[in-house]
């Protein structure tokens, strides 16, 4: 297991699909231990796009000067602004080996920041939705792999759908599975959850 005590990063932004990071967060801040952070352009409530209302605890830009962060997670939804700030903080995690988790439409973000070039990588979002809403595509689509949940490296993708598995991989990336007292496989846990 990682014994380090550090910030996961949670990036919260309007029409965000909240249901893809709830899970994941849960396996993050209460069953590793880690600092839950929620980080936003603003500091303004934020509304989901079921309407559930969020305040930040941080912004992203404030997030720059954080020093003990262990990684952050990137929920999909239907904005895709993509301010300085977080280029610059995505590029700072990925060059410092932080990992990246991002869900849905979330690698969107990853993939214009440059952090998945010459990665392997999964999406819900395709070339066609992209260009059909004058997306920005900066996707090597020839890396894309056709799962649930792709990890390469420090870098965590997952289709919407998965969010499940999404959670089990950053568990796994915390080496939870490793832990002689976990008792359970990756796998197996999924199932639980997916109540199978």
């Amino acid at each position: 297991m990682v014994d380090v005590i550090g910030k996961a990063l949670v990036f919260i932004y309007d029409g965000m699909a909240d249901f893809e990071l709830t899970f994941a967060a849960t396996v993050t801040g209460r069953w590793m231990e880690k600092e839950l952070v929620t980080i936003a352009y603003d500091k303004k409530e934020i509304i989901s796009s079921p309407g559930i209302k969020y305040n930040p605890h941080f912004t992203v830009r404030e997030a720059l000067d954080f020093e003990d962060v262990e990684g952050i997670i990137i929920p999909g939804g239907r904005n895709n602004e993509l301010r300085p700030e977080l280029h610059k903080l995505l590029n700072k995690l990925n060059d410092e080996g932080k990992y990246l988790a991002a869900i849905c439409a979330g690698p969107q973000y990853l993939a214009r920041t440059g952090v998945v070039d010459n990665k392997k990588f999964t999406t819900t979002l395709s070339k066609e939705y992209m260009k059909e809403n004058q997306m920005e595509d900066k996707f090597q689509w020839e890396n894309y792999v056709d799962e649930k949940v792709v990890r390469n490296d420090n870098i965590i993708t997952a289709k919407g759908e998965a969010f499940i598995d999404f959670a089990m991989e950053i568990l796994d990336y915390y080496k939870f599975f490793d832990d002689p007292e976990a008792g359970i496989t990756k796998a197996e846990l999924a199932m639980v959850y997916k109540g199978l």
